[in-house]
């Protein structure tokens, strides 16, 4: 098993506390087996509130159960349950987003479509959706345009 930590890198202007909208969030990741190194064609979906049965496991349950197109071997992930979601207040640098546990498979890209939260600086509750990595409103309580610039991700081991 192997623990990955997903780090996202934002631009934020007057706004703070990027997270996804739900417990119930679906994250798009790019997945690769590790057994013959394949890469899936398309972004796959993840959702911390479901799970699936792995197979030949007595009540195994995990996240993300993928079955490789090349060598038919099957994977899973499982988001790690001691480490939560971590809202991004780091404008411009890197910073965890979430740690996921895999088995036979590393995801290796991050697509942040869905809907996300953020809060403007006088506490509005704003809701993203990025256009082509971007978002942009104006705070009518402070004022104030707000944006968010999704500049990149990186997967590294925790």
């Amino acid at each position: 098993m192997v623990r990955l930590k997903l780090e996202i890198q934002a631009d934020l202007e007057n706004v703070t506390d990027l997270r996804p909208s739900s417990d119930d969030f679906d994250y798009f990741f790019n997945v690769t087996c590790t057994a013959c190194h394949e890469t899936h064609p398309k972004s796959v979906s993840v959702n911390r509130a479901q799970e699936r049965e792995v197979s030949g496991g007595k009540n195994i349950t995990a996240h993300f159960v993928w079955r490789c197109g090349n060598c038919k071997r099957e994977s899973s992930a499982k988001f790690d349950p001691s480490v939560p979601v971590r809202p991004y207040r780091d404008s411009g640098n890197l910073a965890e987003l979430l740690v996921i546990e895999c088995r036979g498979l590393e995801f290796v890209g991050f697509d942040p479509r869905g809907t996300w939260t953020c809060n403007g600086n006088t506490g509005k509750f704003f809701e993203v959706e990025f256009q082509d990595g971007d978002w942009c409103e104006y705070d009518e309580d402070a004022h104030l345009p707000v944006q968010i610039n999704f500049k990149g991700s990186r997967w590294s081991r925790a």
